[in-house]
């Protein structure tokens, strides 16, 4: 953006014209990739709506379970079991849309195959996305679990966004010499940084879960994570540094853990009523945006004093990670998604 806000006044534009053209570029930005995502992306991670359900299936015919159907095209689970009809008459129904499901599958763990056939089964019919309604998104959004990952966003993604809208002021003010482009570039790093650090959160949950077998592993690294960014952010309050070295370390050092923390929280995500995968997505990310408005009317509040403001967002991260740490990842009594 301060590149092209410099183009643009390069070109002859005044600079009280140039940064509102320059906002131009990331609206045609957004568009088109709104665009290619309705264009080019699945509706579901095992493709589409409709085969979601024999999707399912096919991963259990290739544990060599027959256990009838898992769920109609609705998403309406079916409780019917159809053991005594299991065989060869079944292989013979498969559809050549589910036997092209069947041999795009990938390879099972080999705790996934000492599981008991009406386990696997449960847990299938636990795991496909169903229809929402009413009734359930209520019941979604009133668990403790629920609640986690929406309290955990909050913090991350909501600090992030309330940052990314002040830095530039705030190194203006700190380092007044540094000039409008620079001033620019260096808070746009804290936002750069979203390209290797939040993938690398959750590729680090993702391992841990692999190594521990645990949803714990996940929740644990995201409470830490969070914990840790929100010291950062105090740090960055406390020292409210006219050092550049210090400022950007620190700076740099809040981003690793409060980007991470966001690609941490959506590992967690999925196993979280794994049926309504799509609701706790929506209702976490609205959360993070929540807590965006509620950190910029801090901002607003301290005026331009961000150093108070910094330190304030980070004492409120920390409490709310502590203050959540102790509810189960997983809701009680919930079939899938461990």
């Amino acid at each position: 953006m301060p590149a092209v806000y410099r183009a643009l006044v390069k070109d002859g534009l005044t600079s009280h014209v140039a940064w509102r053209v320059s906002f131009v570029v990331p609206g045609i930005l957004i568009l088109a990739t709104t665009f290619f995502m309705v264009l080019l992306c699945p509706d579901t991670p095992v493709g589409k709506w409709s085969d979601r359900v024999q999707a399912a299936e096919s991963n259990l015919r290739q544990h060599t379970v027959s256990d009838g159907p898992v769920g109609d095209v609705t998403g309406e689970l079916t409780a019917e079991k159809n053991r005594s009809n299991a065989g060869s008459d079944s292989t013979e129904q498969v559809s050549d849309e589910e036997k092209k499901l069947g041999e795009t599958r990938g390879v099972f763990d080999d705790h996934e195959m000492q599981m008991g056939e009406q386990q696997m089964v449960d847990i299938a019919r636990g795991e496909v996305i169903q229809k929402p309604s009413a009734k359930e998104m209520l019941h979604v959004f009133a668990s403790a679990s629920t609640f986690v990952t929406a309290a955990c966003y909050f913090c991350s993604f909501g600090s992030e966004l309330a940052i990314n809208s002040i830095l530039g002021n705030y190194y203006a003010k700190n380092f007044p010499k540094l000039g409008l482009q620079n001033q620019g570039n260096w808070a746009a790093m804290f936002g750069l940084l979203n390209v290797v650090c939040r993938p690398l959160g959750g590729f680090i949950a993702d391992v841990a879960y692999r190594r521990t077998g645990s949803v714990w592993a996940k929740k644990v690294l995201l409470h830490t994570y969070g914990i840790i960014f929100g010291a950062f952010l105090v740090a960055i309050g406390a020292t409210d540094s006219h050092s550049k070295s210090t400022m950007f370390g620190l700076v740099a050092g809040a981003a690793f853990f409060l980007e991470g923390a966001n690609g941490l929280n959506y590992a967690l995500v999925p196993h979280v009523h794994p049926y309504a995968n799509g609701i706790i997505s929506g209702f976490t990310g609205a959360s993070g945006n929540f807590g965006g408005i509620i950190f910029a009317i801090i901002f607003r509040y301290n005026v331009k004093n961000y150093a108070r403001s910094f330190w304030i967002i980070g004492v409120i991260s920390m409490v709310i990670n502590v203050a959540v740490c102790w509810i189960k990842p997983v809701p009680k009594g919930q079939i899938g998604g461990r």
